[in-house]
């Protein structure tokens, strides 16, 4: 289905313009690109890049309390504030500082071309679902097609290079080319179910939301509504995105009581592993080191290819910071379908012999 999207009036779009390059390519230099390169040698080196954050080297996480909440939630945010951060600027600044009806025009039609290119602007930005989740709330409200947003949310996780890189050199090249295929089976496949999805009303109602958009334009109080925008997202989505991760950090003894030899490749525990993964928030590339630590305790190879596909691409604090953006029918389906990833992931790890 296509639709038409209304022209920009001239406007002097160019200042608001350059300012968000200057954001999105300073900011990803520093706080993604610069490291990751670093640490793909440290990852070719050593074959690691650090130790699980789910539990270190123990062989379960701590007992559930207060105290193991805030300490999962320092260390979690110590590895993701510059990223959440810079995803609370990118995800305002599109809003305010691009034409109003730029996002519309590139990812706002609802057929497989907005999702393709929804999942290819993933990819520079190589963020944790938790730290993309504000910049897809941007682009949704300019009016994105669900598809796209949701191929450039969850493409940030499954398909980042970096960690595919680290992944190779970590855990073997198997379970990194076993990442990209089921990658790009549930990127590119659930954008495009979700742009199928779409209503002819839901069309109307978003054509006519840009027309608004571009009738209003004032592009010379465009810093002064990013700095509005910035603070409205930053308190709406902060203090509750704060409470969830609480409460996963400390629910953490729960989803993963314990694990060694006895976690197999039974179906159960495939199931068990993949609804855990997906229901857990960690930061970037932070399922190379957990699968390693867990592998290393003799745990079985499906459930590790269960949490390969299920504890990058979404999580519960992610799921609530995008509630807004999605209809609840459609975050249920991506929760299914990244469940249904896992379990198929594990499965394949056990019969490929990995």
């Amino acid at each position: 289905m296509k639709t038409d999207v209304p022209m920009t009036r001239p406007t002097n779009a160019i200042p608001g313009l350059l300012t968000f390059l200057l954001i999105a390519v300073l900011g990803l230099f520093y706080v993604k690109w610069f490291p990751y390169y670093n640490r793909a040698f440290v990852a070719a080196e050593h074959h690691s890049i650090g130790q699980s954050i789910l539990m270190g080297t123990s062989a379960a996480p701590p007992p559930a309390s207060w105290a193991s909440a805030i300490d999962y939630a320092f260390k979690y945010g110590k590895a993701i504030w510059q990223a959440m951060v810079l995803g609370l600027l990118l995800g305002s600044a599109v809003q305010a500082l691009l034409p109003p009806n730029w996002v519309a025009k590139a990812l706002g039609r609802t057929g497989f071309g907005s999702v393709a290119a929804g999942g290819l602007l993933s990819l520079p930005g190589m963020m944790c679902t938790c730290c993309a989740a504000p910049v897809v709330a941007g682009l949704r409200e300019r009016n994105a097609s669900p598809g796209a947003a949701i191929a450039f949310w969850l493409g940030n996780t499954v398909l980042n290079p970096a960690t595919l890189v680290f992944m190779g050199f970590v855990l073997g090249w198997n379970w990194a080319a076993l990442r990209v295929v089921l990658a790009l089976l549930m990127v590119f496949g659930l954008g495009y179910l979700a742009n199928r999805m779409v209503s002819p009303e839901e069309t109307t109602a978003a054509r006519e939301r840009v027309a608004v958009l571009v009738e209003n334009a004032d592009p010379a109080g465009a810093f002064a509504r990013w700095l509005k925008i910035l603070a409205r997202m930053t308190l709406r989505l902060i203090p509750e995105y704060l409470v969830v991760v609480l409460l996963i950090g400390a629910a953490r003894t729960w989803l993963f009581p314990h694990v060694g030899p006895e976690i197999t490749n039974h179906l159960g525990w495939i199931i068990a592993l993949a609804l855990a993964g997906t229901l857990f928030v960690i930061p970037t590339a932070g399922e190379v080191p957990i699968i390693q630590a867990m592998l290393s305790l003799g745990m079985a190879a499906g459930p590790a290819g269960a949490l390969l596909m299920t504890l990058p691409p979404i999580s519960l604090p992610s799921l609530v910071m995008l509630r807004r953006s999605f209809r609840p029918q459609l975050l249920a389906l991506v929760t299914l379908t990244v469940i249904g990833f896992g379990v198929l992931g594990g499965m394949l790890a056990v019969g490929l012999r990995f």
